[in-house]
């Protein structure tokens, strides 16, 4: 199990990385994290993208080990540019 974050924020949680604390949830600003079995219905399928995501990096023991990865799962590529504070 892992968690999610889906929209308005789009980033990846690693799921086999996660350890299920759920310390990031209560502090998402904008309420986009969610516990794989209670994402909204309306963004079930980032959940297929965030394990699919990760299914060609592997497990790399933390993202600082691997940089930025410049690429992204089909679905959150398909989005519209989100908005961003600065």
């Amino acid at each position: 199990m892992t968690y999610i974050i889906a929209q308005p924020c789009v980033l990846y949680i690693h799921p086999d990385e996660c350890v299920d604390c759920g310390a990031c949830e209560p502090v998402c600003p904008v309420e986009a994290i969610f516990y794989e079995d209670d994402v909204p219905d309306q963004w079930k399928d980032f959940y297929r993208a965030n394990v699919e995501f990760f299914e060609d990096l592997g497990s790399p023991g933390g993202a600082a080990k691997v940089g930025k990865i410049h690429k992204d799962h089909p679905i959150v590529a398909a989005l519209p540019p989100q908005e961003h504070d600065s």
